[in-house]
């Protein structure tokens, strides 16, 4: 409503009726930015944990795959790893959250096929695999909650900004205009409860003469 709104009982209806809207709207504003915020700290710390797993897992993997470059070559390991073939399993589908999009990573497992013989290998090349297959999995997850994170972070920015336009300047304009058109009417109400006063006086006046 235009803040020189003239000031009438019907947009004194008006204007607190805007009044509630936007409280409400602030309402259920500020109710989303908790919900987000709890499912941003709940993404965080298993950002955290899956990290933390991952360089546990990085670390053995690294560790079985220097002990398999020594006992085999390295040139030979490169080899049966240029053989592994590239996993088409991952699907990116999507839930929401509040109106939040976030990705939801699907992994079909596949069995782990070796590229390989057992016979001119050795058990820690096998122990590197398993440990590269567990890291690319935690990274599968990682990836998942990541973006959720980041998704959820740009909502409660934006969730954020709406909540404080209707805190700080949304419903202080509807309450100055709410309060301005009730003192606006009220003085009126006054004004002609006193011309009705006068009006009184001076027919008694010229009855009584």
């Amino acid at each position: 409503m235009n803040p020189n709104t003239f000031p009438t009982k019907g947009n004194l209806i008006l204007a607190k009726n805007s009044l509630a809207l936007a409280k409400q709207g602030y309402g259920l504003m500020d109710k989303k930015r908790n919900i987000l915020i709890r499912e941003l700290m709940g993404l965080i710390d298993q950002a955290k944990d899956i990290q933390s797993e991952i360089d546990a897992t990085f670390r053995a993997a690294y560790q079985a795959l220097q002990e398999a470059n020594i006992e085999l070559g390295i040139s030979y390991v490169q080899e049966i790893g240029d053989s592994v073939p590239v996993d088409k399993g991952v699907k990116i589908k999507a839930r929401s959250i509040m109106g939040t999009e976030i990705p939801l990573v699907e992994h079909e497992e596949s069995p782990l096929e070796l590229t390989y013989g057992f016979y001119n290998t050795s058990e820690a090349l096998d122990r590197a695999r398993s440990h590269f297959e567990k890291v690319k999995e935690l990274t599968i997850r990682l990836s998942m909650v990541e973006n959720s994170a980041y998704r959820l972070a740009s909502n409660i920015k934006k969730t954020q900004k709406r909540a404080n336009a209707l805190k700080n300047i949304t419903i202080p304009a509807y309450e100055s205009l709410s309060k301005s058109i009730s003192n606006a009417l009220e003085e009126k109400e006054r004004e002609e409860f006193t011309r009705l006063k006068v009006i009184k006086r001076t027919k008694e006046k010229k009855s009584s003469a």
